[in-house]
């Protein structure tokens, strides 16, 4: 066993080495080592390790790891040799155990990479059972307990997520993601949205939980919202259908809580400087979709991110608050985010072009307006893809913007100071002298 022990840290530490990985790969070794982790069952010749399995499989899962990692060989051979099944059922016995072993984060990091290299893999896995699997591995990490079939008991004192278990449910949630976003696009059938449902129901107490560390905390809603998104749209009403607490956000009854978490997690990712892009597209195009597809969310993200206007006298993008981020976002140089703030803004205001201008400036709308044809100002019929219908309750204006309407600059969407008159002293003859300079000048653009 002491022999074995030493064979196997060097071959960690030799795993990380990709010219070395070629020379010491078979399907002999992979097959040991998985023996060794525990999750095969596949005969090695001439060798019999079932009594020696368990002191080595914390550094066995290590090595495969490194070796799936760094080897396309390998990643190809662990396909061929179906290392994911004898690891998924692991995962579902490990599931029903009194409590995880202390190495299944590492098989889940294995699960991960072998589903994130091989997309033959991820169909395979979902196939087999994996979203049920996962979802019971991270109903354990974030200590569900359920009190209706779609409804997660939340209490406030329960104690923070461990370290070790936020690490496993990121991986958990990640696995996920890789077998699920395809399911995005797709009407799931009733036994696959009673599985997404009860995941989306997980998913919601992720959101509202906290780890032992502020990162961890952060990473997880992260890697929550990131499955969120890949989920079908109509198995994300579990969000919502949750009674409510006395101290509650909501709308017309509705529990808002989780769109609050969702909006104070923009909120949060829209102050942080690094990876804007990453970190930002995926909550706006979840609040986005959801605010699209009901009412009651849209209401209240509109409260919350477009009050009424009171102070005409700054400039959208400038401040500090959601709104003139988003804003700011708008003429970001990447497309794709730029495109997705807008999206959300233009939402709120139930794609109504004049509304939108109001409230971001026509400076800052004219990238959206001209991506969809509509810097005319001609009104928006709805998204083409959803058909969404909107209400028509009238965006009454507040008396101090009524008081300023006159005077508001429609290209920045602010007051701005009164210009002196360039003409002014101008004689006559200077006038005329200037107003053709200024033609030439506007048929000169124009060619």
């Amino acid at each position: 066993g002491r022999v074995t022990r030493v064979c196997l840290r060097t071959l960690r530490i030799l795993s990380r080495d990709k010219k070395v990985l070629d020379r010491l790969l078979t399907d002999s070794a992979l097959i040991t080592l998985a023996r060794l982790a525990g999750f095969s069952q596949a005969p090695v010749p001439g060798e019999d390790l079932s009594d020696q399995a368990d002191p080595f499989e914390d550094v066995a899962v290590k090595i495969l790891c490194n070796v799936i990692y760094n080897s396309a060989w390998a990643q190809e051979r662990a396909a061929e040799l179906s290392l994911l099944s004898g690891l998924t059922e692991k995962l579902a016995t490990e599931s029903q155990s009194a409590s995880p072993p202390s190495g299944q984060y590492y098989e889940l990091r294995l699960i991960f990479l072998l589903t994130a290299l091989r997309p033959e893999l991820r169909n395979q896995l979902k196939q087999e059972g994996g979203v049920a699997v996962l979802t019971a591995v991270l109903e354990r990490c974030v200590s569900v307990q359920w009190k209706e079939q779609y409804e997660v008991l939340l209490d406030p004192a329960a104690a923070p997520v461990s370290m070790e278990d936020s690490l496993r449910a990121q991986e958990a949630l990640k696995i996920l993601f890789n077998i699920t976003y395809s399911a995005h696009t797709q009407e799931p059938g009733e036994e696959d949205a009673t599985l997404y449902r009860r995941l989306a129901a997980v998913l919601r107490h992720c959101l509202m939980v906290h780890c032992e560390g502020e990162e961890d905390t952060d990473e997880l809603k992260g890697h929550t919202v990131n499955l969120l998104s890949a989920l079908p749209l109509n198995c994300l009403d579990v969000l919502l259908c949750v009674p409510l607490r006395p101290d509650s956000e909501q709308i017309d009854g509705v529990n808002m809580d989780c769109v609050h978490a969702l909006l104070e997690f923009l909120e949060k990712r829209l102050e942080m400087g690094q990876k804007v892009k990453e970190r930002l597209t995926p909550v706006l195009n979840l609040l986005t979709e959801c605010s699209r597809a009901h009412r009651g969310t849209r209401r209240y993200l509109r409260q919350q991110i477009l009050p009424p206007l009171r102070d005409a006298s700054v400039r959208p993008e400038q401040g500090t608050t959601v709104k003139s981020r988003l804003v700011r976002l708008m003429t970001h140089l990447d497309t794709e985010l730029k495109h997705c703030a807008a999206d959300l803004l233009f939402v709120l205001c139930k794609e109504n072009v004049s509304r939108f201008v109001k409230y971001t400036g026509y400076g800052n709308a004219a990238g959206l307006l001209a991506t969809r044809g509509l810097l005319g100002g001609q009104r928006s019929k709805g998204s083409p893809s959803s058909g969404t219908q909107y209400s028509s309750d009238s965006d009454s204006d507040t008396d101090e913007y009524r008081q300023v309407k006159g005077r508001i600059n429609p290209v920045t969407g602010s007051v701005e100071e009164e210009q002196p008159d360039p003409m002014e002293g101008m004689t006559e003859d200077e006038k005329e002298e200037e107003a053709c300079r200024l033609v030439s000048l506007i048929n000169k653009l124009s060619k």
